[in-house]
C-alpha cells in the first residue's frame, strides 16, 4: 500500500468524524492553528528560506519567488485569514430552502461538506494554510500536494497545523503528501473513493494537466489574462490610479491586469500620461502602431502578448474603436478570470457586465479585488472560471455540496 492511500484512507475516516463536528471545535480548532502560525514563525521563516535559496540557485523567475516568499508580515496574514475564518458563519448544516409537497412530506435543502478535498498547488505556500482553514472550516478533510520549490515551507507549515489539531485529535483533517514527483500527484488525480473532489492551483499547464488526467471530479481554478477597458466616458486620472494598482500593486497575482484597452477617442489624451506613469514604476510596455507612437521605449504588441498572462511588470496595450470591440477582444482571449471596464456611462457599463463572460466583472475598479479576503470570505480556495458548481472566489459556501432531508408521516407513493 503506498504512502498516498494510507494517508487517503485516514483522511476518508477524518471526514466522517469532521462532518459532525460542531461549530465551536471548529472554530476552537482554528484559533489554535493562529497561535500555532504566531508562535512558530521563525521555525516557518528558516524553512522558507531554504526553499527560496534553492529556487534562486535554479535560476527560478522573480514572479515565482515573490509568491514563494514568506516574510513575517506574510505568516501574520496567515494567521489573520485563519482566525477571521473562524469568525464567519458556519455553512454546514444551513438549510438553503424547505417545503411541503402534494402528499404531506417536509422537504428540506441542506448544506453539508463535500468530504475530503484534494488541492494541487505550486508555489505559494499561503495556499496551504487557507487550504487548511476553509476545509476544516466546512468539514472537510484535505490532502494537499504542493510544488517541489515549495516543499520545506510547505512541511514545516502542515507540521505547526498539525501540532495544533493534535490535542483536539484532528491531526489527519490536514496532510501534506511529502512526495512532490509527478507519479505520485497522478496517483492523486485518480484515487476514486477517495478523494471527492480535486481543486488544482497554478499555472495553465497544471491545471489543464489535472482536468484531462483527473478521473476524480475537479474544480478548474484558472489562469487570469486579465484585462481592463478605459471607455470614452472615463475619469481619466481615476483610469490612471487604477490601471497602476491592478498591474503594479502586485503583478506576480493572478488578479493582476495584463492588457488595457483604451477607446481611440480619448487615446491621445490618456495614452502618454498612463505609459509614463507605468513605466516610472518600472512597467514595460508593449502596445500597438498608436501606443508604440507615444514613446520609442514602448515595444510591438503581438497576438502572443495578448494571449499571455505576464505574472510581471509588463503589460500589453492596445487601442480600439468601440464598447463592442473591446468585448470582441476580451471575448477572443480572456481567460474568464476578471476583466473591467471603467466609465461614466451608465448603459456601456451594462453592456459591459451583460455580455462579457467572466468570473468577475467590475466597473470603475481594479482587477485585483478578486481575492476571498477582499470578498469578505476570510480566505478563498481558488478562483473558479468554471460554471458548474462554484465561480469566482471560492470560500466556505463553495466547499459544501447539498443533502436533501425528508420527513414524512407514513405517507405512501400513489
Amino acid at each position: 500500500m503506498s504512502d498516498l492511500i494510507k494517508q487517503a484512507e485516514q483522511a476518508k475516516k477524518m471526514a466522517y468524524q469532521l462532518a459532525i463536528l460542531s461549530t465551536p471545535a471548529k472554530n476552537n480548532a482554528l484559533k489554535a492553528i493562529a497561535i500555532a502560525l504566531r508562535e512558530d514563525v521563525a521555525y516557518l521563516l528558516n524553512e522558507n528560506k531554504k526553499d527560496l535559496e534553492s529556487a534562486e540557485a535554479n535560476g527560478v523567475a522573480k514572479p515565482m519567488l515573490a509568491r514563494l516568499l514568506i516574510d513575517e508580515a506574510a505568516v501574520e496574514a496567515m494567521a489573520i485569514g485563519v482566525e477571521q475564518v473562524a469568525t464567519l458563519p458556519d455553512p454546514v448544516g444551513e438549510r438553503v430552502q424547505s417545503w411541503v409537497n402534494e402528499a404531506g412530506l417536509r422537504i428540506s435543502e441542506e448544506r453539508v461538506p463535500l468530504g475530503v478535498i484534494g488541492i494541487i498547488y505550486e508555489s505559494r505556500p499561503n495556499v496551504t494554510v487557507d487550504a487548511a482553514a476553509l476545509c476544516l472550516k466546512t468539514g472537510n478533510a484535505t490532502i494537499l500536494r504542493g510544488g517541489k520549490e515549495a516543499i520545506h515551507s510547505n512541511r514545516a507549515l502542515v507540521k505547526v497545523i498539525q501540532k495544533a489539531l493534535q490535542p483536539l485529535q484532528l491531526e489527519f483533517a490536514v496532510q501534506l503528501v511529502q512526495d512532490t514527483s509527478r507519479e505520485t500527484a497522478k496517483e492523486l488525480m485518480k484515487l476514486n473513493g477517495f478523494i471527492d473532489v480535486l481543486i488544482p492551483r497554478g499555472s495553465a499547464g497544471l491545471i489543464q494537466t489535472v482536468v484531462k488526467e483527473a478521473t476524480v471530479p475537479v474544480i478548474e481554478t484558472g489562469t487570469g489574462n486579465c484585462h481592463i477597458y478605459i471607455d470614452q466616458s472615463a475619469d481619466l486620472m481615476q483610469a490612471i490610479e487604477i490601471v497602476s494598482n491592478a498591474k503594479v500593486q502586485r503583478p506576480s497575482a493572478c488578479n493582476a491586469v495584463e492588457t488595457v484597452l483604451v477607446h481611440e477617442e480619448i487615446a491621445a489624451e490618456i495614452l502618454p500620461r498612463l505609459v509614463g506613469t507605468l513605466e516610472d514604476q518600472g512597467v514595460e510596455i508593449r502596445g500597438d502602431e498608436t501606443v508604440q507612437a507615444i514613446k520609442e521605449t514602448v515595444k510591438e504588441a503581438t497576438v502572443s502578448d495578448y494571449e499571455t498572462e505576464f505574472l510581471d511588470l509588463i503589460l500589453a496595450i492596445k487601442v480600439v474603436p468601440s464598447t463592442t470591440a473591446a468585448i470582441a477582444h476580451i471575448a477572443h482571449y480572456s481567460t474568464k478570470h476578471s476583466e473591467a471596464i471603467l466609465t461614466n456611462s451608465y448603459r456601456d457599463s451594462q453592456v459591459f457586465t451583460k455580455e462579457v463572460d467572466a468570473a468577475v466583472v467590475y466597473v470603475n475598479a481594479p482587477t485585483r479585488f478578486t481575492d476571498g479576503f477582499e470578498f469578505g470570505f476570510g480566505a478563498e480556495i481558488g478562483i473558479s472560471t468554471q460554471k458548474l458548481h462554484a465561480r469566482g472566489p471560492m470560500g466556505l459556501p463553495q466547499l459544501t455540496s447539498i443533502k436533501y432531508v425528508v420527513n414524512g408521516e407514513g405517507q405512501l407513493r400513489r
